[in-house]
């Protein structure tokens, strides 16, 4: 009988995460490829997910709120989400973690370069804060969401975000304006 006991605890332990879903205690999403750590094809279909940005500009030190959001109720258990330089292949800027199902990631050994899903709780919605670092340029917030096991979509991308950039001119001597490009 004890015997028994032994080989279904480590049935379950070993099986079962398997069987009830995304993610696995060591299932990760690589920081550059955003691919997930297990073999499966990406999708091809447009993604039913969207990422939402409270912010179309920013300057050094800004706090943009970003959403990534289930359309349709398609919800999501897994997710890998930063923000990148256009045509940039790693993470700028870094994340204040404000949602119980997220946390940051450290990519290029950067804390908080990136945010991820905290559990396997399906999700319809989570939202974050990202804080514009000192020198980037035009980003944009790239994600890889997991539905499933069977079901991700590498590469979704929010709208483009331009940096402001701000200098001081010295007009008269005497006082200085801040003037703002865009």
């Amino acid at each position: 009988m004890r015997r028994h006991s032994c080989f279904g605890f480590l049935f379950c332990g070993i099986f079962l995460p398997g069987i009830l879903g995304f993610p696995q205690a060591n299932t990760s999403i690589d920081c550059d490829s955003l691919l997930p750590n297990y073999e499966a094809e990406p999708q091809t279909s447009a993604p039913p997910y969207i990422i939402a940005v409270s912010f179309d500009n920013f300057e050094p030190g800004n706090e943009v709120q970003v959403t990534l959001e289930a359309l349709g109720g398609a919800g999501f258990k897994g997710f890998n989400l930063q923000a990148r330089e256009i045509d940039g292949d790693a993470p700028v800027g870094t994340f204040k973690i404000t949602d119980p199902n997220t946390k940051g990631l450290e990519c290029h050994n950067m804390t908080n370069s990136a945010v991820s899903h905290a559990n396997s709780d399906v999700k319809q919605k989570v939202t974050t804060t990202w804080i514009a670092p000192h020198d980037a340029r035009e980003i944009q917030f790239i994600a890889t969401v997991v539905q499933n096991l069977q079901n991700i979509w590498v590469g979704i991308q929010s709208k483009t975000l331009t940096p402001m950039h701000s200098e001081s001119v010295n007009a008269t001597g005497k006082s200085k304006r801040k003037v703002c490009f865009e």
